[in-house]
């Protein structure tokens, strides 16, 4: 009754039609396959597996989706988590291990690592895909003052 108040109304898709699902269904597709990549040799009991997983949870809730307002001076994107906690998650800055041989590393410190393998690999892969590009006879969009941008270090 609450929702019907305000105007809101849900589609589903069918069961077993992943065909159907659009946006969402790529994103669980770049997912498992960025994930695969990472755990390729890699055996972790449910513990760890679930961990790991969480935090990937997390790094794909926080992708930016457009601005949160029209204010120049708010940086801060809409994100999944917004719909889901209804604020953006925060982070610690952590050390990075990519470089780290896994033999010296402990166990959390190897979770940490794979964490930051996947994110290294999806975040190249959407980031690229955030970029709106087009043929040289059609207009682009111009950046201007006050234009929300997202830069990547190489």
């Amino acid at each position: 009754m609450f929702l019907a108040n305000d105007q809101i109304n849900w589609h589903f898709i069918p069961a077993r039609s992943a065909h159907m699902g659009g946006l969402w269904e790529a994103a669980v597709k770049s997912t498992k396959f960025h994930l695969k990549r990472v755990l390729i040799n890699t055996s972790l009991n449910y513990a760890n597996m679930y961990t790991l997983l969480v935090q990937i949870e997390a790094c794909l809730n926080s992708r930016p989706l457009t601005p949160l307002s029209n204010d120049a001076k708010d940086y801060d994107p809409l994100t999944p988590s917004h719909f889901l906690i209804g604020e953006s998650p925060a982070s610690c800055p952590e050390v990075d291990f990519l470089a780290c041989k896994s033999s010296r590393l402990s166990l959390y410190q190897k979770l940490q690592q794979l964490y930051q393998h996947f994110w290294s690999r999806w975040s190249r892969e959407y980031l690229t895909n955030l970029q709106n590009r087009s043929k040289w006879k059609t207009n682009q969009e111009n950046l201007n003052l006050g234009t929300l941008v997202m830069l990547v270090r190489g």
